[in-house]
Formats: C-alpha cells, structure tokens, sequence
C-alpha cells in the first residue's frame, strides 16, 4: 500500500494534478484542499469545515470506495478504506491563533485538544500536516505538543516512518507525517516539490509504502 501526504497551500492546477498522479499512491493524505481538486479514479472525502474560502481542512482520497465517518475535529477528515479508519489532518501551528476549531490558549493546548479528539477515533492510518517535527529543533508547533502527539501516536499501536525525512527547508526535520500500524513494514520516499515540479506549494510531499502484517 502506497500512503502520500502533502499540503497544497489551497492550490490547484495540471502542474499539480499531475505531480499527485506521479506519487501513484493508493491512500493520499491531502491538507489545505482546495474545492477544485479532482483526481479522477480516487474517492474521496474532506473535512465539512473550510479554513479559508473554497479550501478545506483536510481529505482522505483511495483508490477503494471508502465510507466517509464524521470529522473528529474540524480540522481531520475522517473515513473508512479497505476496513481501515483512515484520518487526514491538519494541527495548531504557532501562529494559528484560537478561533475554531481551535480550543485552547497556547499551540500545547490547542494541540492537546484536537490530538485528543482524534485519538477517539482510533484511526489506524493517520496523517497530514501536523505540523510538528520529530526530531530536532521545533519551529511549528510545541516541544510540550510533540511530547503529547508522540504519545497519542504510541498509544494507538502505530509508528512514524516519515520521522526522519527532511523538510523542504534544508537542516529540519518535515512537519508532514504518514503515522501506520507499527507492525507494518515501511519505506519512505522524500518528493521534493522545489526539484521535481517547482514551487507548487511549501511543503514537500512524502509517501510511505508500506506492507501490513
């Protein structure tokens, strides 16, 4: 199975229809979505609640029909592929400020909150720009909300394969994760947007293919 995730800044294009048809994946974990996506011959699903005009959250697109379930969080998708729950996210960065979806006075608490609803969920496949690096210096979220989602992600059984890879920005870790069973037997390849197609978005997109056990 072949897991993607990236973030798409809002935009749409053929440039970028065509680099997401590259990654041939299965499973796409898109963030920041905007309304005129199409990828023919994937189903799909995003958040109900925008976060700017025409753009959504968060979606889970598969190649098997999938059976959308309720957000979670308004900034998570959520939906069942091929008997697996699967989310698609987006948390608390620095600047995101308290308005919804939201809850809380600082990026730990705004983190904690919407980590928390989403571990309700008790998705098995969970992924998108959580915006927190693993590893290394913290730039997006919190030191306290790395420690708090590292846990959730260890409470659910699953592990990080996309931990090590590196940001667009050379010298830090990405913020954008694909989170499996831990069970699974992964790799990750590392799409560098600035190399392969130009500057389609801020952030690079990473797939994990993963063979479950």
């Amino acid at each position: 199975m072949r897991i993607g995730t990236w973030n798409l800044a809002g935009r749409w294009s053929e440039a970028h229809r065509a680099f997401v048809v590259s990654l041939d994946c299965d499973v796409l974990l898109l963030t920041e979505v905007s309304e005129r996506v199409r990828l023919p011959g994937l189903f799909a699903h995003t958040t109900a609640a925008t976060m700017a005009r025409r753009r959504r959250w968060a979606g889970v697109y598969s190649r098997d029909r999938l059976s959308p379930l309720a957000d979670p969080h308004g900034a998570t998708a959520l939906a069942q592929v091929d008997g697996l729950r699967v989310a698609s996210t987006v948390l608390p960065w620095r600047a995101s400020g308290g308005r919804a979806p939201w809850i809380g006075v600082s990026t730990h608490e705004r983190t904690v909150e919407a980590v928390d609803a989403i571990v309700d969920a008790a998705p098995a496949v969970w992924g998108g720009d959580l915006n927190h690096a693993f590893l290394g210096r913290e730039y997006s979220g919190s030191l306290a909300g790395r420690r708090h989602l590292l846990s959730a992600i260890e409470g659910l059984g699953l592990q990080v394969p996309t931990a090590q890879a590196p940001h667009q920005i050379e010298g830090l870790f990405s913020i954008d994760h694909v989170a499996v069973p831990a069970s699974w037997t992964t790799t990750v390849e590392h799409h560098s947007t600035l190399r392969e197609v130009g500057r389609l978005s801020d952030h690079d997109a990473y797939v994990v293919e993963a063979e479950p056990r």
